[in-house]
């Protein structure tokens, strides 16, 4: 093994498509390892040391956000990038507070993965919108925010929600509405 490649961990539940983006960065000259769950992921940072990490939001049982602590708690300098297919501004948020240097939505290719991990400051021409959330989007957005401050826990943000713990599960389960 070449101590010269970048070591990258790539945190993701849908093993294809590690696999597939695993490849990419192989071919690309980097050293790869992968994680499908927390357990993985806590085992392959302590042991692996990586410089770079992809990480997911939502692993089978847990928050990705999770890991972004706990990568930068093992080495301060670890560069970070958050995907999701479940873009929220509250995680967003929350992922950059917590380390991570991007943020972006499933499905993104190795080419944006590395632009994203190269980009050396914010992009003042991403356009604002001129049309307002839509209300459902904003349930979304609380929901997910709401979640958030209580680590993921369902039942108490169903109750700081003031909502069935069931029907706060039913709503997470669908994708957000685009806006």
């Amino acid at each position: 093994m070449n101590d010269n490649k970048t070591k990258m961990l790539i945190i993701d539940d849908d093993e294809v498509y590690c696999s597939v983006l695993g490849e990419a960065f192989i071919r690309r000259g980097f050293d790869v390892r992968s994680a499908h769950s927390e357990e993985q992921a806590i085992q392959k940072i302590d042991d692996f040391e990586p410089n770079m990490a992809v990480v997911d939001l939502r692993l089978e049982r847990s928050s990705g956000l999770h890991l972004i602590k706990r990568l930068k708690e093992k080495d301060e300098s670890t560069k970070i990038i958050m995907l999701t297919g479940y873009a929220s501004i509250a995680t967003a948020v929350e992922a950059v507070k917590l380390g991570a240097i991007q943020y972006i939505t499933k499905p993104a290719n190795a080419d944006e993965i590395l632009a994203a991990f190269t980009q050396q400051s914010a992009d003042t021409a991403v356009k604002v919108s001129d049309k307002p959330l839509s209300v459902k989007r904003l349930e979304w957005e609380h929901m997910q925010k709401v979640l958030l401050e209580c680590n993921g826990n369902v039942s108490e943000a169903a109750r700081q929600l003031n909502m069935h713990r069931r029907t706060l599960q039913r709503k997470l389960a669908k994708r957000p509405v685009r806006h």
